[in-house]
């Protein structure tokens, strides 16, 4: 079954906790990722899935949150770093942060990205030096459509404004690992692609990763954290009907 990452921003904010895995304990902290996912689901977590970098020690968890007051948003930002804790010994949390997309494309006609366990998405995060996003939303957003998707093995981009500091992201999913790797080859990323936004941006970590998990995985039965009534006490997330937002997100769609 396939995760989305929605193009509208306006009913959906999405997610990325970004860590670095402590020595050999990547695949449990994956599987830890997948109980989390579960447990997100009664906060509003719509679609949720974990990434694995190819090359480094990196993985990404993702979700896509109904979307919130900024003072519920902070609350339940505080929660779920709170639940990460209990993985402290796996990994180190290295950045966080909730997202809304600004702009986003699929080749195959639909309003958000689409991919499986097993596929290859790209993802760029870099922060302005200017302390104003505005023109580095615009570099992300022209490379977008200008660049990425004129590529063939490219099934679909997006560029994501963080809600919380001046950061801007991007993500492209890809038809397959050979065809990302042949554009890393063929468009000489470090000299081509970065100088474009080396004036705007003080860091642009790019990196590739594979999709080892989707929410709509079947999750083994395994407790690597505590239950759901210790992780998060659910009812200090005032005013929140989270089954009802999911509801209307999902009818939205």
């Amino acid at each position: 079954m396939p995760c989305f990452v929605p193009f509208n921003g306006k009913k959906m904010d999405l997610s990325f906790f970004v860590f670095r895995h402590v020595g050999v304990f990547a695949e449990e902290l994956i599987e830890a990722l997948k109980f989390f996912s579960f447990f997100c689901e009664d906060l509003g977590c719509i679609y949720s899935a974990t990434f694995k970098s190819i090359h480094g020690n990196m993985i990404v968890w993702y979700g896509a949150w109904v979307k919130r007051p900024d003072a519920q948003r902070r609350l339940l930002i505080d929660h779920l770093i709170s639940v990460l804790e209990k993985v402290s010994h796996l990994a180190v949390l290295l950045d966080h942060g909730f997202f809304e997309s600004y702009v986003g494309e699929s080749k195959d006609g639909r309003s958000a990205l689409r991919f499986v366990t097993g596929d290859t998405v790209s993802m760029a995060a870099m922060t302005p030096i200017s302390g104003d996003p505005e023109n580095l939303s615009y570099a992300c957003m022209a490379l977008l459509k200008s660049y990425y998707l004129q590529e063939d093995g490219v099934a679909g981009g997006a560029c994501f404004s963080c809600l919380d500091k001046p950061m801007v992201a991007s993500m492209q999913v890809w038809k397959s690992l050979h065809d990302c790797y042949a554009w890393l080859i063929n468009s000489d990323y470090r000299t081509n692609i970065r100088p474009y936004l080396s004036h705007l941006a003080n860091d642009c970590e790019y990196e590739v990763f594979n999709v080892v998990f989707v929410s709509s995985d079947e999750l083994l039965p395994v407790q690597l954290l505590p239950s759901p009534a210790k992780m998060i006490d659910h009812s200090s997330i005032e005013g929140e009907d989270e089954m009802g937002g999911m509801e209307q997100a999902e009818s939205s769609s």
